[in-house]
């Protein structure tokens, strides 16, 4: 007999390539014509990778190591690479079912929460709704614009490991640990551990919500093997990304993201990792959190991606500064100010979840009557007030100091996406109770009333009052214009009152548009529980349909065609200057420093320099670049072997440069990172070099140079260096190669050595007398060993999926051949 497909299987496919067709009509037209997104963070990886890159092509190896940025570092954090990640990384061209880019990652994140909706057995229809709703949360098109891509497929690679969690908990264990396994390890290869460590939050007490269940439906027993079967699933998806995950934990403890600094830090900011003020640099701002309800409560974006540039999203662009009557100067210190007067330095745009949908969700509090309502409340407000950061001080240091692993991540802000994955599930929660209720009015009306009356009005009153939300103004701007004294002249009177009037246009406008998205929704609803629309399918349709054009209309704000450009050569991306192709043609190893671009990654693509942009960065690096590069200290420069200095379209070699390595008649040694720091002030590093006590031992006293003493590199590749020495009695060595505590080896004639550091950052050898062959060689012992658990793990997996499949088969097999 031939084999047919379920309505409910037919319907749930049509629905996967409804939101195909959603995610690819985004991105329309520049999808069809090949356009692309240059995101910032993108290009900043690629600069970041070129060298390695390059070095793929060239000989076929993968090095762990680049010259690129900040003198040398590794690349565990920059292009990760490993065989595991190959054999499971063709997925994702099959699960995006080879849509364009970026249509994949819109596809792939709603896909997701789509698997999900289904293992938590929703309707098709409800999975529909709630996987848009997920998709196209205003902060999620935002990260795709600015180029966040990993964190992006990471956060699509979360809700389907639940889906798998939640499958174990209804007792399909085997299905449940495959499908957990292999999305997990999808997950955590995508590299953002910031987004899986906010989400061990939502499972956890998801977790718990499955033990109350348990409990008062006496299933303890089904509870604990489906929780070891969780268990078991993250330990493979974590054995898959071992290597992954060890090397880049264990560099951690080298970076910004593991200490923040190598000195003695003020009182109170000392947290274990990062610093309290980088931690939380971006704060959400405690009245800023009404953007869940009006995109625009604070004025929106801070700067926008046009074509690659950001571009500043000024008070002067928008339609309310026509309509007011500014001299022409005064129109130009409107333009300096930007429509964003949040509590955050800048951003790309805030976190809108849907008017609509957000009094959805909070209608499931008072009508779902669950464990996991409660836990999704719960992990809301955590977030939330996680989210407040500086502005909730002591709530996030108690985080900082207890939770392992915290003090690690920036950007606290970016928390809110536990509530963009919450709300979306509450709000179909409560859809389901209205399709499942008798009598919903009589029963429920009162509540349905009161949420969505006072969720209308607040944005009323925004509209007719939108200083309610509190004057147009950020911390940081009030600052500066008491300091200026602009707020007691009168002749500011006019700029401050199309400052204020342009902003609250903004906020009133949304305040109004808010409050018309939530008079349709329930209208819908109201027609429904009426009986004017009778099928399920269709009304959840229709609510679907109200959510997507407000959440659509939103996220077109800031990503659409503007920020899409042709296809281009890197080197025309990179703008590769005249000045770059004549310092290119020296074709030694050297290091250049980009005056003009010492934190940016544009000049990486193109040379070895001593700056660029990462955010773990070697912690001594950086404390070199804060104390000693940025302020000029032509003899750290020079030991770094800074050859040309950059700036723009012109260059300048310095002859002051020291080479690759070179002998110093003379070695102090001192008791702490503040001394070594200290002495780097006046130090002469062509003759002399500092070090930490703990280096004696390795290092040694130095000899005077003897007359035709040499040392010079004969040989380069990112993860090994080898040099020619000739020294009539030997002595101290040092390279302008940044040290590094693990990974690399040096060899004297094949024989190896222990290496030092001097001047803070650089490495050192001990030289016997004579003429030898001196090696360096990158290849981390523990890269070789974690690689072979995580090929283990991901067979295991694949292994696990096929069993699953096969069992789900079988029975379509045996009722074919009845």
């Amino acid at each position: 007999m031939n084999l047919k497909l379920s309505d409910k299987t037919l319907y749930s496919l049509l629905a996967v390539a409804l939101l195909a067709l959603t995610a690819f009509l985004f991105f329309c037209p520049d999808d069809i014509e090949g356009n692309v997104l240059q995101q910032h963070d993108i290009q900043q990886g690629i600069a970041n990778g070129q060298e390695g890159k390059a070095f793929h092509e060239a000989t076929g190896e993968t090095t762990r190591w680049t010259n690129s940025l900040f003198g040398g570092m590794p690349n565990f954090q920059i292009a990760p690479s490993y065989p595991a990640g190959k054999a499971i990384g063709w997925i994702w061209n099959v699960y995006t079912l080879g849509l364009p880019s970026p249509a994949n990652l819109l596809f792939a994140m709603m896909a997701g929460f789509f698997i999900m909706c289904l293992c938590f057995r929703f309707k098709w229809y409800n999975a529909l709704f709630a996987s848009i709703a997920w998709g196209f949360s205003s902060y999620f098109i935002i990260i795709i614009g600015a180029g966040h891509i990993w964190k992006f497929v990471t956060l699509a690679y979360i809700p389907p490991t639940i889906g798998g969690i939640a499958l174990c908990y209804r007792g399909k264990y085997l299905p449940g640990a495959a499908l957990a396994a292999l999305f997990g390890a999808l997950q955590l290869q995508s590299n953002h551990p910031q987004m899986s460590y906010y989400f061990l939050f939502v499972i956890f007490a998801m977790v718990v919500a499955w033990l109350c269940s348990a409990i008062r439906e006496h299933r303890i027993r089904q509870w604990g093997m489906a929780t070891a079967c969780v268990i078991a699933a993250g330990i493979l998806a974590v054995g898959a990304n071992s290597a992954s995950l060890y090397n880049s934990y264990e560099y951690s403890k080298e970076t910004v993201r593991g200490r923040a600094t190598d000195l003695t830090p003020p009182p109170g900011t000392e947290t274990g990792g990062m610093s309290r003020s980088a931690i939380t640099a971006w704060s959400y701002g405690i009245d800023e959190t009404m953007s869940l309800l009006i995109p625009n409560v604070k004025g929106g974006a801070t700067i926008k991606p046009v074509a690659g540039e950001s571009s500043l999203l000024s008070l002067a662009d928008t339609g309310k500064a026509d309509e007011l009557s500014l001299a022409p100067e005064e129109l130009q210190f409107l333009s300096q100010f930007p429509q964003y007067f949040g509590n955050q330095p800048m951003t790309n745009g805030p976190v809108y979840v849907g008017a609509f949908v957000l009094l959805l969700a909070i209608l499931a509090l008072f009508m779902v009557n669950t464990p996991m309502k409660w836990a999704l409340f719960a992990v809301s407000i955590l977030a939330i007030l996680l989210s407040w950061g500086h502005n909730f001080e002591a709530f996030t240091d108690f985080f900082i100091d207890n939770f392992p692993g915290y003090n690690k991540f920036r950007a606290v802000a970016s928390i809110l996406v536990i509530v963009e994955f919450t709300i979306p599930l509450l709000a179909i929660m409560a859809v389901r109770k209205m399709l499942e209720t008798e009598n919903y009015l009589q029963r429920f009306g009162m509540v349905f009333y009161t949420v969505f009356g006072l969720g209308a009005i607040v944005c009323f009153l925004g509209w007719v009052a939108p200083s309610m939300f509190g004057e147009p103004y950020s911390a940081s701007e009030i600052q500066q214009l008491q300091q200026a004294g602009a707020f007691s002249n009168p002749q500011y009177y006019n700029i401050l009152n199309a400052i204020r009037e342009t902003r609250l246009s903004l906020v009133s406008t949304d305040s109004l548009r808010s409050l018309a998205f939530i008079l349709l929704g329930a209208l819908v609803i109201f027609l429904y529980l009426r009986g004017a629309v009778k099928n399920r399918a269709v009304f959840v349709c229709m609510l679907t349909a109200v959510m997507l054009i407000d959440l659509f209309s939103v996220g077109k704000r800031y990503v659409n065609s503007e920020n899409f450009t042709r296809p281009a050569l890197e080197d025309v991306t990179f703008n590769k200057t005249a000045a770059d192709e004549a310092i290119l043609k020296d074709t030694s190893n050297y290091r250049v420093y980009d005056v003009q671009g010492l934190y940016s990654a544009r000049s990486s693509y193109f040379h070895k320099t001593i700056g660029g942009y990462h955010a773990a960065k070697l912690t001594r690096y950086n404390d070199l670049l804060d104390h000693q590069i940025s302020k000029g200290n032509m003899g750290v420069i020079n030991m770094l072997n800074t050859k040309y200095f950059l700036s723009g379209e012109q260059y300048e070699r310095n002859p002051g440069a020291l080479g690759n390595a070179w002998f110093v008649d003379t070695i102090s040694y001192v008791a702490d990172a503040d001394s070594e720091m200290a002495a780097l002030d006046s130090l002469d590093t062509a003759t002399a070099a500092v070090a930490d006590a703990k280096f004696r031992e390795t290092l040694g006293n130095a000899i005077p140079k003897s007359l035709g003493d040499t040392i010079y590199e004969t040989s380069y590749a990112p993860n090994a260096l080898t040099y020619s020495v000739n020294s009539a009695k030997g002595g101290i060595a040092v390279f302008s190669e940044i040290y590094f505590p693990w990974g690399w080896t040096a060899t004297v004639d094949g024989k190896e050595t222990q290496i030092g550091r001097v001047n803070y950052t650089l490495r050192a050898l001990r030289v016997p007398a004579g003429r030898h062959e001196i090696r360096f060689s990158f290849d981390p012992k523990s890269v070789r060993v974690t690689n072979n658990i995580s090929i283990a793990s991901v067979s295991v997996i694949y292994i696990l999926c096929a069993i699953s499949l096969l069992l789900l088969a079988l029975p379509i097999i045996r009722k074919r051949k009845s």
